[in-house]
């Protein structure tokens, strides 16, 4: 019994050992297969949904993209010579994805330093771009070789930073035409946000025009992006090439600028706040265009310190092209005036009024610029002495919309269509409905007054007072001024206005007489071939100082060349301030163009044409 006994516990102690490791089993078994299918889930998870993305990630952490920029096309005068090209540069770039978490703040800071940057202004480009950025990112251009020193010197700190080369905007002539060259700069969020519709070859940070020459021809200058994909190792060093595109340089520009009138033009206004244009009065070519204040346009090749930007905005907005800026245009708007007079048939060719002190209009007393008058005179007279009372009686006898009608048939009140349309103005011509909708009054006489003088509302450009210039020197036609040299369509585009004979000689002979022995003397000078041309004052408000205006053609016989001088707030007189200032263009001009034959060309050339 008791062995029976004995062999009946052994069975169940061992049943039970046996049930035990059986259930450490199965938990065992449902342990491994959660584990494996965790595991699983997530090897399909990553593999399947995640895969692609994950190859990427890959990718980008030893795949890398060197951008390579294009070279920007050159900028010639109308005789091939530059006026803005590219020079090899060095620039500092980051890459992204090298930088790690921990080191990236010494990393900065010792790049803050070498490079004399902000902090805050390195990691807002770090921020903009993106730090999973597998490209590399410009930093800062255009560095001193004491700083490339300092940084190969500092390289261990420097994880992820390289030196590159690329091109870089130079301006040989330093601010020589600037406003006309225009600059470039850094693309921003703004202007990559405008380019998208355009092309998608712009990224942030490109070297883009900003103004000028520069931003009209954007596309042509820019050239094609190329580049390299390469293969790196942990340390960032270049295993293979995997592919390569170079980069298309752009395309040349070829101005119709005269690179020696232009340094006349620059030398002629001086320091005086204003500006010049020389146009060909026959086609529309820009052979010169001034405005000052001006600035340099190779210091927008490397970063610019708050401090520059600030000393740059002391000189008087030195970015606003006053060529292309609305002015009220005083007394060389009374081209228009006699036009406005003859043709609409209230006036004869020949007619003569008599002059004064000043006239009553609506209970106004309009003056004259002399306060005196200048007797009877006809429409000759009354240019060559710019008698405002002479005018003023044109101007009623003639009315506004006639006046206003012509005014807009010389092309005021619209852009001329010069390639900087960007930066022109189209100026202002009132009549009864712009007055109402401003200032809820009815256009008057007094208002009709005032603009046959070119006061009152009235604002024009001083590109627009030359393309009026044109008109009596080409015989009544309105040009489209262009800067292109190859702008086939503008140097064909003519208007022609339909003037009267008479109406033209009258202009010619009253423009002449200004210079023979009116406001305009100064121009009579024997250093120019006989020229015409036409003084202009303007008052302005709140007791500011005047401007003044001249304009100019030469020879009279057959007008090669116009030129326009505009002082801002200069005082005085047009034919005391401005005129001088032409004067001084004229003869670069005619000096130019004769010693180009071999010949001293001043007095042979004034001679031949005073006979004629």
């Amino acid at each position: 019994m008791t062995l029976l006994w004995s062999s009946s516990s052994d069975r169940k102690s061992k049943t039970r050992t046996v049930g035990r490791n059986y259930q450490s089993s199965v938990v065992m078994i449902i342990i491994t297969l959660v584990m494996l299918g965790g595991i699983g889930s997530r090897l399909a998870y990553l593999q399947l949904i995640q895969g692609e993305r994950n190859r990427d990630l890959a990718d980008n952490n030893r795949i890398r993209v060197i951008p390579k920029q294009p070279e920007r096309g050159n900028i010639f005068d109308r005789k091939g010579r530059i006026l803005a090209s590219s020079r090899l540069s060095r620039s500092v770039y980051l890459w992204p994805l090298a930088h790690k978490q921990k080191s990236w703040p010494t990393t900065r800071k010792r790049l803050s330093e070498i490079l004399e940057i902000p902090e805050a202004d390195i990691q807002k480009r770090m921020e903009q771009i993106g730090e999973n950025n597998p490209t590399l990112v410009r930093i800062e251009r255009d560095i001193s070789p004491e700083k490339i020193v300092v940084l190969e010197e500092s390289q261990n700190q420097l994880q992820g930073v390289e030196v590159d080369i690329e091109p870089a905007r130079v301006y040989p002539n330093g601010e020589i035409a600037a406003h006309v060259l225009g600059y470039t700069g850094e693309m921003n969020h703004v202007d990559l946000e405008r380019a998208k519709g355009t092309s998608n070859d712009y990224r942030l940070g490109d070297a883009i025009g900003k103004m000028g020459v520069e931003a009209a021809f954007e596309k042509t200058l820019r050239g094609t992006w190329g580049g390299q994909q390469v293969e790196v190792d942990g340390k960032n060093r270049i295993l293979r090439i995997l592919g390569e595109k170079a980069s298309k340089p752009g395309d040349n520009v070829h101005l119709t600028i005269d690179l020696d009138l232009q340094k006349a033009a620059e030398a002629a206004l001086g320091s005086d706040r204003g500006a010049i244009v020389a146009m060909n009065p026959n086609n529309g070519a820009i052979l010169a265009m001034v405005s000052r204040p001006a600035f340099d346009p190779n210091f927008f090749t490397r970063r610019i310190s708050q401090k520059e930007w600030q000393r740059l905005q002391k000189l008087n907005h030195p970015f606003v092209n006053r060529a292309l800026q609305a002015f009220p245009p005083a007394s060389t708007f009374k081209i228009v005036t006699t036009t406005a007079g003859i043709e609409s048939g209230k006036l004869s060719p020949n007619v003569v009024l008599g002059t004064y002190a000043g006239i009553r209009v609506g209970g106004i007393f309009f003056a004259d610029w002399n306060h005196a008058g200048f007797g009877p005179l006809g429409f000759v007279g009354g240019l060559k002495w710019s008698s405002d009372t002479f005018f003023y009686q044109v101007g009623m006898r003639t009315g506004g919309p006639a006046l206003i009608d012509w005014t807009r048939r010389y092309g005021f009140g619209q852009k001329t269509g010069i390639e900087l349309e960007a930066e022109e103005t189209a100026g202002l011509v009132a009549d009864n409905d712009w007055k109402q909708r401003r200032m809820k009054e009815e256009w008057t006489i007094g208002d009709t007054v005032n603009m046959s003088i070119g006061q009152g509302f009235l604002q024009a450009t001083p590109l627009q007072v030359a393309v009026m210039f044109a008109v009596p020197a080409n015989g009544g036609y309105r040009v489209k001024p262009h800067l292109l040299k190859d702008n086939e369509e503008a140097k064909n585009w003519r208007v022609d206005l339909h003037l009267k004979p008479e109406t033209v000689r009258v202009l010619r002979q009253g423009l002449r007489a200004v210079v023979s022995g009116g406001t305009g003397a100064v121009m009579n000078s024997p250093t120019i071939p006989p020229a015409a041309g036409k003084s202009g004052t303007s008052e302005v408000a709140h007791g500011k100082r005047t401007h003044t205006w001249f304009g100019s053609y030469a020879p009279i016989d057959n007008p090669e060349i116009v030129v326009v001088a505009f002082g801002e707030h200069s005082g005085g007189g047009g034919g005391k301030f401005a005129a001088p200032k032409v004067l001084k263009v004229m003869e670069a001009y005619f000096h130019v163009k004769g010693g180009a034959k071999g010949a001293p060309a001043k007095p042979v050339k004034v001679k031949r044409l005073r006979r004629r």
